[in-house]
């Protein structure tokens, strides 16, 4: 952080917002105030819910878990800072809170992506090698897969901030968006930021595409393979693989969209940004709940035993 002392006159930013229109953003508050909680509350269900049952044991569930986790995390990031800026006149964040929103952002969003990709893994293994599943997704495998979700978006983000924090940043202050993002931030830079602008956008482009490739590729795979099972078990494993590959495509879609072309101010990229941060964290825990039984049964055993226990 010394670097930003010294190079910096910019100790406060100020983000433009979603909208300019008091009205429409005090709409937005009503809005988005639910979607946020049911984000948590979703979430953190799911997370309770495979912890406590006995019958949420398998590998898939362990992985749902952690993904559950990060969803929160990862919304918390950037919506409790949002939300409250739709109330204020003025929305400010600091030099550093805003390099800190950068870091967890990213950090939390690839970790995202690599525990997607290490799910996909995981129903390959079921579905193409089904005798041999138990011994290759061990415990120790499950945890190792999760760690190093954890590591590849904390190197990630590392990579991304020290080139951030290396900017010297003395005139405008005014960011064009509702959270610190890094090609915004770097609009703001005293200084011409094309080649960092680069590395920063095949560090976030490169890692969403090759995992998006391997995510695309194991799902044609685990396709292919299904017609060699029986109707009973193709209709099981398709509908597990619809609830992934729609978190997938929700997730991929705005954000290839995003980093994948030149950047801009469009009013577009900011709402595309809103369905990423605010709505799709909410939409995971619904896809997986609804599509899966075991899920919906441990929960009503849970909601159960918790009734009784009121009783």
């Amino acid at each position: 952080m010394e670097s930003m002392a010294i190079t910096n006159n910019v100790t406060e930013l100020i983000f433009t917002g979603l909208f300019q229109d008091p009205e429409v953003q005090r709409a937005c508050f009503v809005v988005f105030l639910p979607v946020y909680l049911a984000t948590v509350v979703g979430n953190g269900l799911i997370v309770l819910t495979v912890n406590v049952s006995k019958s949420l044991r398998s590998p898939m569930y362990f992985f749902l878990s952690y993904l559950s986790l990060v969803e929160i995390t990862y919304s918390s990031t950037v919506v409790p800072k949002f939300m409250t800026d739709l109330l204020a006149k003025i929305k400010t964040i600091s030099l550093e809170g805003c390099v800190a929103q950068i870091f967890f952002f990213h950090f939390f969003g690839v970790t995202e992506i690599l525990l997607l990709v290490v799910m996909a893994y995981d129903r390959y293994v079921a579905i193409c090698k089904p005798l041999q599943y138990m011994n290759i997704m061990s415990r120790q495998l499950c945890h190792v897969l999760v760690a190093g979700s954890w590591l590849g978006g904390f190197s990630h983000s590392i990579i991304q901030i020290l080139i951030t924090v290396q900017l010297p940043f003395c005139g405008p202050n005014v960011i064009d968006h509702y959270f610190c993002d890094l090609q915004p931030l770097f609009k703001l830079a005293c200084t011409d930021t094309f080649v960092e602008g680069v590395i920063v956008l095949a560090n976030s482009g490169l890692i969403a595409l090759c995992s998006f490739l391997i995510l695309v590729s194991s799902y044609i795979i685990i396709l292919v393979n299904l017609r060699n099972h029986s109707a009973e078990g193709r209709r099981k494993a398709l509908s597990t693989c619809a609830s992934h590959i729609t978190v997938v495509l929700l997730f991929f879609g705005p954000a290839i969209f995003l980093y994948m072309r030149p950047s801009s101010t469009f009013t577009e990229d900011k709402l595309v940004a809103v369905f990423y941060t605010v709505v799709t964290p909410m939409l995971n825990p619904i896809i997986y709940t609804l599509r899966n039984a075991e899920v919906k049964i441990a929960m009503r055993r849970l909601w159960g035993k918790k009734n009784l226990g009121m009783e």
